[in-house]
């Protein structure tokens, strides 16, 4: 199993309400795609309950069958179409941390 979380800040000249908009969409994007890109079984975007304490905004959490999943994910149509209309329009920051488990 392969966990693959990501954690995005969003522009700051978006105002609250495009903000909440903007990771409203990416959820369900990205939830969307389990089903659809074989070997993704979880995905869970956490969109809700940040604290002050935190420096970014959506936090991707993802359960993927293995490394080649991850692969096959990365550059899925389905996948990408959701990253180039959804998240990466909207984002200044993305940070990464796939492991092994």
């Amino acid at each position: 199993m392969v966990k693959h979380i990501i954690l995005w800040t969003l522009k700051t000249e978006l105002s609250a309400s495009e903000k909440e908009s903007v990771k409203q969409g990416i959820k369900e994007g990205l939830e969307a795609l389990v089903g659809k890109v074989p070997g993704l079984l979880q995905c869970k975007v956490n969109i809700s309950g940040r604290l002050d304490t935190s420096n970014c905004d959506v936090m991707l959490d993802s359960t993927l069958e293995s490394p080649e999943a991850l692969k096959g994910y990365a550059t899925h149509p389905d996948h990408v179409a959701v990253a180039d209309t959804k998240v990466r329009p909207y984002t200044i920051q993305r940070v990464c941390l796939d492991y092994e488990e």
